[in-house]
């Protein structure tokens, strides 16, 4: 297995580019819009140019990572004769389930669809397809780059010769692959997302303000980010989403998503991506603080 293919070139999608050219794989990056892959290789120079100043990579790995890389914006083009396919697009059941349809048309027999989905159903995409035994989750955590854990995620029908081959190739990747089975939110969001929902409904309810609570959770339970800043960080969509695909999943109120979060997402408050969450990262913002420093 040495050719890849990545669908999408956002943020995880470069990330998991990145990752795979890094190890010496060969990849496709693919996106609908040339602007989303200029976007996405900028993203990967400047990591790989930070991961240099850090001195974790010489120059001519950095050199040879972004020579691993080609780039297509015609999906036809850029999974043919791959050995393995992520896709990597926008959390929505029914792109998701078009994308798979198409790649099950356009690939080899022999090559393996995987899903970076977050919570959607993989035995559901791979229903959509003739190969369902070769169709497995390789869910990634953000920054990709960084993060240790891939969840290996079987669907029904998923072979265990896809899953041992699929647990291989995430080693190889300098990460550890965990499997679970296929049920919504698999293990880190079923965690995850019901604590986010959590901490805001606590805002939701007046218990304390957004610093406030985030500071409980850094400084009494020793996380590394608050739940209301590491929701900017994944986006408020993005938990919106797989939170209704849990309460849909489950039909457990403990997964319905807080109306605050439903009003932000709404009103276009998505949380770093869009500038504005529950914390401000407007450019303003980022102006206003490094003033600050100065005056200090």
């Amino acid at each position: 297995m040495q050719h890849i293919a990545v669908i999408g070139a956002g943020t995880m999608g470069n990330g998991i580019a990145h990752v795979f050219a890094q190890n010496g794989f060969q990849v496709n990056l693919i996106d609908i819009s040339q602007s989303s892959l200029d976007k996405g290789l900028a993203t990967i120079t400047k990591n790989l140019d930070r991961m240099l100043a850090k001195e974790r990579i010489t120059e001519t790995e950095k050199t040879s990572t972004l020579g691993n890389i080609k780039t297509f914006t015609k999906l036809q083009e850029g999974v043919s004769n791959m050995d393995l396919v992520v896709e990597a697009a926008t959390e929505h059941l029914d792109i998701k389930l078009k994308i798979f349809e198409d790649l099950d048309s356009l690939c080899d027999a022999k090559t393996i669809l995987a899903t970076n989905t977050s919570s959607i159903s993989i035995t559901q995409i791979g229903a959509v397809t003739q190969r369902p035994e070769k169709v497995i989750g390789m869910h990634f955590m953000n920054p990709v780059p960084i993060m240790k854990l891939v969840e290996i995620i079987r669907g029904y029908s998923t072979s265990d010769e896809v899953t041992a081959t699929i647990m291989d190739l995430s080693k190889k990747l300098g990460k550890t692959p965990t499997e679970v089975n296929d049920y919504p939110g698999f293990v880190a969001n079923r965690i995850l997302m019901p604590m986010l929902n959590e901490a805001i409904e606590t805002l939701y309810n007046g218990v304390a303000g957004v610093e406030e609570i985030d500071t409980v959770m850094k400084l009494g339970m020793a996380h590394p980010m608050g739940p209301l800043q590491l929701a900017d960080f994944i986006g408020l969509d993005v938990c919106l989403s797989i939170l209704h695909v849990m309460y849909d999943g489950f039909k457990n109120s403990k997964y319905a998503p807080c109306p605050l979060l439903v009003n932000m997402v709404m009103a276009g408050k998505l949380g770093v991506k869009s500038g504005e969450g529950f914390y401000d990262y407007s450019e303003s913002r980022k102006a206003e603080k490094v003033a600050n420093q100065f005056k200090r």
